[in-house]
């Protein structure tokens, strides 16, 4: 399994900031609150249908490096290799070990309910469970 390169998903989060703005004139700060401005970036690049592939394939990786990247940053989390994270990688954070590029293409697909701002929201809650279950 290849280890994560953390720059390296950075500069593709940093990719992410650059086209949401050049593309919808939205600004993604790195907050926690910054990824219900990518939850409605999401909304508009499928308020036309599925995306084509190769343009599913640019938005999920710029997407799930971003989500993972506001993660790391707000909860002090690392990215980790992951045998769940087949073709990309997780983050370890408050015990709990997630996956952004899931959760970012079930966004893009248009699952229902699916949420980036929720995902970053919960991750205290979920750690605290994971630390304390019942």
């Amino acid at each position: 399994m290849t280890a994560p390169d953390p720059d390296a998903l950075r500069r593709i989060a940093g990719e992410c900031v650059t086209l949401v703005a050049a593309d919808f004139g939205r600004r993604l700060d790195w907050s926690l609150g910054s990824l219900a401005e990518l939850d409605l970036v999401c909304a508009s690049l499928l308020a036309e249908g599925p995306l084509e592939e190769q343009r599913l394939e640019l938005w999920w990786k710029i997407i799930g490096a971003y989500t993972g990247e506001v993660v790391i940053r707000a909860y002090g989390g690392t990215w980790i290799s992951h045998e769940q994270a087949a073709g990309a990688f997780a983050v370890s954070a408050l015990g709990v070990t997630a996956f952004p590029f899931a959760l970012a293409s079930r966004v893009l697909s248009g699952e229902p309910f699916k949420s980036l701002a929720s995902f970053g929201r919960a991750f205290p809650a979920v750690g605290e469970r994971a630390r304390h279950p019942r």
